[in-house]
């Protein structure tokens, strides 16, 4: 079976995880089949927290791969993110317009 979850990285106290697929009978931070991007819990400023493609995600989820607890919660997360993004892109872009349709 396939699932989608965290291979640790990084070093002592300052934990760094990768978003993989993996097969359930290997070791955590063994091999894996696809990386679909990391997080960093320790994140500061203007570091980037959470990096997932999405595409991929949802074609491994489409494929059986089962994500741990914790992914499907990053899955939640990514997803708002990336509508909080659309929403704002749009917001700014409709701002320019009529900013030039009025000159």
């Amino acid at each position: 079976m396939i699932s989608i979850r965290l291979a640790r990285g990084g070093s002592k106290k300052r934990p760094f995880y990768h978003i993989v697929v993996s097969d359930v009978r290997k070791p955590r931070d063994s091999g894996y089949v696809e990386r679909l991007g990391y997080f960093n819990p320790g994140a500061r400023g203007k570091e980037v927290r959470l990096h997932l493609e999405s595409d991929r995600a949802a074609y491994w989820l489409a494929q059986g791969a089962q994500p741990t607890d914790r992914v499907k919660h990053l899955l939640k997360v990514a997803k708002k993110n990336a509508a909080t993004a659309a929403a704002s892109a749009d917001t700014s872009t409709a701002a320019t317009t009529e900013a030039a349709s009025a000159e």
